[in-house]
C-alpha cells in the first residue's frame, strides 16, 4: 500500500507543483493561476465528503481508482489547455479528487495496521508522503527536457498515476483490514 501511495501520490503532487509553472509558461495571467488555487481550495472540502460517501458505496480502494482515473483525464487536458478558462476547469477537477484520495488513501492505509502500532506505521505513512513529490519533478523537468516543452511533460505523469494503480491491484484490503485485527 506505502509502494502505491509513494507512486500515485507523487504524480499528485507534480501536478500541484507544477500547475504554477505550467501555467505561466503556456500564458495564464498570475492572477487568473491565483485565483484557480484559491478555486481548489473551496472546490475540495465539500467534494472530500462527497468522495467519502462515493467511497462508502464503492470501497475506498475503487474511489482512489476513480481519483486517480480523473488525475489523468487532468493531464490530458492539461497537455490541450491554452487558456485560463481551461485553467479553471483544470483547477475545479482537481478540487474534487485532491482532498478525497488523500483521505481515503490514508483512512484504507489506517483500517491495514495494528491499532496498537499505529504511530510506528503511520510514520512510515509520513516519510513516504514527504517523500512523494520529489521524483514527479524530477520526472517532469527530464521530460520538459526532452521534449522541449512542459506540454509532454504534463502527459509524462501519468506514469504515476498507471504505476501507483497497478501496484494498488496488487493491495488485498480485506486481508489487510483482517491482519490487523489479529492478536496484539
Amino acid at each position: 500500500m506505502l509502494i502505491a501511495f509513494l507512486l500515485y501520490n507523487d504524480g499528485i503532487q507534480t501536478i500541484i507543483r507544477m500547475a504554477t509553472i505550467y501555467g505561466a509558461e503556456i500564458g495564464i495571467d498570475r492572477n487568473a493561476r491565483i485565483g484557480a488555487f484559491v478555486l481548489v481550495q473551496f472546490v475540495g472540502v465539500p467534494f472530500s465528503f462527497l468522495f467519502g460517501a462515493v467511497a462508502g458505496r464503492i470501497g475506498a480502494k475503487t474511489a482512489v481508482f476513480l481519483a486517480l482515473a480523473v488525475y489523468t483525464g487532468i493531464s490530458v487536458l492539461g497537455y490541450f489547455m491554452t487558456s485560463a478558462l481551461h485553467f479553471f476547469v483544470l483547477a475545479f477537477l482537481v478540487g474534487t479528487v485532491q482532498g478525497g484520495s488523500q483521505a481515503l488513501s490514508r483512512s484504507m492505509f489506517a483500517r491495514m495496521i495494528p491499532k496498537h502500532k499505529s504511530s510506528e506505521y503511520f510514520g512510515f505513512f509520513s516519510v513516504f508522503e514527504k517523500f512523494a513529490g520529489v521524483a514527479g519533478p524530477a520526472f517532469f523537468a527530464a521530460s520538459v527536457t526532452m521534449f522541449g516543452s512542459s506540454r509532454a511533460a504534463v502527459l509524462s505523469v501519468i506514469v504515476f498515476f498507471a504505476a501507483g494503480a497497478l501496484v494498488l491491484t496488487k493491495v488485498d484490503v480485506a486481508k489487510g483490514e483482517a491482519q490487523a485485527l489479529g492478536p496484539i
